[in-house]
């Protein structure tokens, strides 16, 4: 890879670490407003019908900006007997397939979020409670972590056919 590439990748990186601290205080943020919730009902006897919406806003944004994160250190679920039993070369294949594939679905799911956000601001949607945020927020989020998990996806795949590249050019020649 050259080096604008790489350093692409590694402000790519850089920007899914961040993303995985913001996702964890948002997680954060969400239990303590939880915490509150249950509090002030129990001891005070007020409902509080927003708390529940928020905290389902902060848990999307925590699980689609966390994704791409998650997707470079490999953490989605994995069979991970597979890379015990299966030569290297294989294994570098069968991750390759994976990311080319799953990119497919995921720049369909980005693109699909796009456009509810899109339509969700430009209709004005909103939810059905008595607060009533707009419903463009979470779609928002839920397309800008698509579209960074699809863009570290590009990463990995770029990355991966360069490694099977560089295996092939340093193989020793075997002949009769």
């Amino acid at each position: 890879m050259n080096l604008f590439a790489k350093s692409i990748g590694n402000g790519l990186r850089h920007f899914n670490s961040w993303m995985a601290l913001l996702s964890a205080f948002l997680i954060f943020a969400a239990t303590l407003i939880l915490v509150y919730a249950v509090l002030t009902r129990y001891f005070f006897f007020v409902s509080n019908d927003w708390v529940i919406e928020l905290c389902v806003f902060l848990l999307i944004g925590a699980t689609f900006l966390a994704a791409a994160y998650t997707q470079a250190e490999r953490g989605h679920v994995g069979i991970e007997i597979m890379d015990e039993v299966m030569p290297p070369r294989w294994n570098r294949l069968r991750h390759l397939l994976g990311d080319v594939l799953s990119l497919v679905v995921v720049a369909f799911i980005a693109n699909n979020a796009w456009e509810f956000t899109f339509n969700a601001y430009d209709q004005n949607w909103r939810t059905d409670s008595t607060w009533g945020p707009s419903l463009w927020i979470p779609y928002s989020l839920m397309a800008f972590g698509m579209t960074t998990l699809a863009l570290q996806m590009i990463l990995q795949i770029i990355e991966g056919m360069t490694k099977s590249a560089a295996t092939r050019q340093h193989q020793p020649v075997t002949g009769a």
